[in-house]
């Protein structure tokens, strides 16, 4: 009953488009949680894992700046603000059979990098128990420091190396060296 869910309407456009007028709904609402399942960096994030997928021959950073520089062109021209938290939820929980694999992530690497505290992690199995580990989730997130200017985030997942991932939750909230 203290969360709401906006999804983007289908007809607003491509992906930027839909996440721009979802959160724009949602900053609206007087729910203390609202969830958007929409973000304006989703087209930045998958362009960046695409560039570190190793399967495939290397892209290069081309579609990736183009990505980058679309967001923030419209960041920049106030079209949306960042959510509060990024919420990534996986499948496949972490348990006794190993530690949580991920693949290369702008999320849980270079946003997370940049403010640890305003990205977490909820890994679990489908269902009920997913929704109560969200549910405590967002009891257990605290306030910090917003997110660096949207240019910041972007010159940090550049200079990111996904390898630092393996290292642990210290290489997750260590500052990039540059």
């Amino acid at each position: 009953m203290n969360i709401s869910v906006v999804r983007p309407a289908e007809a607003a456009g491509d992906r930027l488009d839909q996440a721009v007028e979802a959160l724009g709904r949602a900053s609206r609402l007087s729910s203390p949680y609202v969830l958007v399942p929409a973000d304006p960096l989703a087209a930045v994030a998958e362009q960046w894992r695409a560039m570190w997928d190793v399967s495939h021959p290397a892209p290069g950073t081309d579609e990736f700046e183009v990505q980058a520089g679309l967001t923030l062109a419209a960041w920049r021209a106030g079209r949306f603000e960042l959510p509060d938290y990024y919420l990534e939820i996986a499948a496949s929980p972490a348990d006794e059979q190993g530690p949580y694999e991920q693949a290369p992530d702008l999320y849980l690497g270079p946003l997370r990098s940049a403010r640890a505290h305003r990205v977490a992690l909820v890994a679990a199995p489908a269902g009920p128990e997913r929704a109560a580990r969200v549910l405590q989730t967002l009891g257990s997130l605290r306030p910090g420091p917003w997110w660096p200017p949207l240019d910041e985030l972007l010159e940090i997942s550049r200079r990111f190396y996904p390898g630092s991932l393996a290292e642990g939750d210290a290489a997750l909230s260590a500052p990039v060296p540059g």
